[in-house]
């Protein structure tokens, strides 16, 4: 897994091009804050003997957002208009703003965020081994995967992250997942970190217009 920065409680500030020194907010608290208001109005509820359908579809949605903010740093990075200490800066940011604590707003509400903020560690994670190069893309991912579910049932999270974000990374490079990957697959973190990944890889296989959109104003 790539090196996280150590995280002290002065507000970190955009991250800038390398050639301009432009500030990047590549997603933004406002932005964070829209999606919980949208989700308040909502008013979802749960039902275990029903699929959340269309109630359903706003926390894909706000993954998706959140996802493209990531491809778009990632973008930025390889077509060298941020540094690596950039790109890294750039998802400490949003990092720090969909994965912190929320105060409760419903019992239903409250496990969909929590499934959508456990997605999205497994989504930074492999933003930041992508960007930090920690990764073989030619690499067999069912191994790796196998891995990954044996470290967390050896109650080895920190592993078992580490793999995931290899997983991630080479998804982001081009491999893909194996298609039975979810078919054994228990729940638990492994598979809501991979069910992210499975959201990249369906956000880079869809309009590619990210990589050519400039960051938020």
């Amino acid at each position: 897994m790539a090196k996280k920065k150590s995280k002290g409680k002065t507000k970190k500030e955009p991250a800038a091009s390398p050639v301009s020194k432009t500030v990047f907010p590549f997603y933004s608290e406002d932005r964070w804050n829209n999606w919980i208001e949208q989700v308040k109005e909502s008013g979802f509820e749960l039902n275990e003997d029903e699929d959340p359908g269309d109630s359903g579809k706003i926390f894909v949605n706000m993954e998706d957002d959140i996802i493209l903010a990531c491809l778009k740093v990632i973008s930025k990075f390889d077509n060298n208009e941020l540094t690596v200490d950039g790109a890294f800066d750039a998802l400490d940011v949003a990092k720090n703003i969909v994965l912190n604590p929320m105060d409760s707003i419903s019992e239903s509400i409250d496990l969909m965020l929590d499934s959508l903020q456990t997605s999205l560690i497994g989504v930074f994670a492999s933003c930041e081994c992508y960007i930090d190069g920690a990764y073989d893309k030619s690499a067999d991912l069912t191994p790796i995967i196998k891995s990954a579910m044996e470290a967390e049932e050896a109650d080895d999270p920190g592993t078992a992250i580490g793999y995931v974000a290899t997983i991630g990374a080479s998804v982001i490079a081009g491999a893909e997942i194996p298609e039975d990957t979810f078919s054994d697959m228990p729940y638990g973190l492994v598979a809501e970190w991979i069910d992210g990944i499975d959201s990249i890889s369906a956000a880079m296989m869809g309009d590619d217009s990210y990589k050519f959109d400039e960051p938020d104003e």
